[in-house]
């Protein structure tokens, strides 16, 4: 590894392969909060049936694809992917990518690297088995919490399964055989009517998640750093919500999130500018269809490294 970039330069890091081409219009006639949210993004990351990383860079003026990433898992493989994190900062390559999926029953943490022309290195392996249980999870998701330099580095892995439990580890890492230890096991249950989430907070204290239902209203879930697992749920609309299968989210302003909500049936997705969340109170402004199709079976969120990633704070 070599010396870590500046924020600046890592932030270019993510439109890095992003096909060129003409900004399509996500929204017309935005308001005052689409136009507060105009810089705001989502990085919104798939795997394909075919098993290549895919993805498009979503804004509020347009939406760009990603270059493809060819023969990253076996053909129809993956059955839900947590978020994935890109770290520029590798000698002799174009960077890596890291993360954990869920491929048939098994849990894997996945890592490749890119080369400089821009290809997986198909030298090294990309997925590395962490144990089987994992064939009835909805949803899954990684927590990073650090603002660096400063510590602490926390990192936190959330499951939901069909039957409504939701489960969190800790992660403990040895730096003198570089393994990785998912300790301190807690659950919560009563989510059974909980279609996906998305993560939209990540402090020191709690994570809060992003919840729509099959009957159509939308929550959130608020887990307290703390022990026992204790989730504080509230609710944010009654209805309409229903649609969506997979929820990517992205820090917005200050306290805000942008939200990508894609519906599998229809193939397509739609952009929304939610305020800070504070029950039927959250303001949320639509943003409009985004262009293009979305017809993969897996939509996860793509971020920067830890550490120089944005920090979450919608709730």
């Amino acid at each position: 590894m070599s010396g870590r970039l500046s924020r600046a330069a890592v932030a270019a890091f993510l439109v890095l392969g992003v096909t060129p081409g003409a900004a399509h219009a996500v929204g017309a006639g935005a308001s005052a909060t689409a136009r507060a949210s105009a810089g705001c993004y989502v990085h919104v990351g798939s795997v394909t049936a075919a098993g290549d990383h895919a993805g498009k860079l979503v804004t509020v003026g347009g939406a760009s694809s990603d270059a493809l990433a060819t023969g990253v898992y076996p053909p129809g493989a993956v059955r839900v992917s947590g978020s994935l994190a890109e770290d520029p900062d590798v000698t002799g390559y174009g960077g890596s990518i890291n993360g954990y999926t869920v491929l048939g029953s098994s849990m894997y943490s996945t890592s490749y690297l890119i080369t400089l022309d821009g290809d997986v290195d198909r030298t090294r392996p990309t997925t590395y088995l962490v144990g089987g249980g994992w064939g009835d999870t909805t949803y899954f998701e990684t927590t990073r919490f650090w603002d660096y330099p400063k510590l602490p580095n926390l990192i936190r892995q959330y499951q939901l399964r069909a039957d409504g439990t939701l489960t969190r580890w800790d992660m403990q890492y040895s730096n003198a055989n570089g393994t990785a230890k998912w300790a301190n096991k807690q659950s919560a249950t009563g989510f059974a009517a909980v279609k996906t989430m998305a993560m939209i907070s990540q402090t020191l204290t709690y994570d809060t998640f992003l919840a729509n239902t099959r009957g159509g209203a939308l929550y959130t879930i608020r887990v307290p750093r703390t022990s026992p697992m204790k989730p504080i749920v509230k609710k944010v609309r009654d209805s309409t919500w229903q649609g969506f299968e997979a929820l990517v989210a992205e820090k917005c302003g200050q306290y805000g999130t942008m939200l990508v909500g894609i519906d599998k049936d229809t193939k397509m997705a739609y952009a929304y500018a939610i305020g800070h969340a504070n029950g039927t109170a959250t303001v949320i402004q639509g943003l409009g269809k985004v262009p293009g199709t979305f017809a993969d079976p897996v939509y996860f969120r793509r971020q920067i490294r830890e550490g120089d990633a944005q920090m979450l704070f919608g709730e």
